[in-house]
């Protein structure tokens, strides 16, 4: 096994809780890849609040999603041989 050292401030010492001496990579991984995936959950939401959607009710929601399957459905018969 290999031994990597990583400089790394204060501030994200303490937000990651890098308490312990040691850590394995996989455990590096999934801290790096959860802090990525509040970051991009959080620019959706900005997004989705930029953009109205964010107001949508459910029953909106799947109306938008059944019309996208009915386009979806008749694209494709319209594009089948026979």
């Amino acid at each position: 096994m290999q031994t990597i050292q990583v400089k790394i401030s204060n501030t994200d010492f303490q937000k990651y809780n890098f308490g312990r001496k040691e850590l394995k990579f996989t455990d590096l991984v999934d801290l790096i890849s959860r802090e990525y995936a509040r970051k991009s959950l959080l620019e959706c939401n900005e997004i989705a609040e930029q953009e109205g959607l964010s107001k949508m009710t459910m029953d909106e929601i799947n109306a938008e999603i059944n019309e996208t399957h009915l386009i979806f459905k008749l694209q494709n018969l319209n594009t089948q041989e026979y």
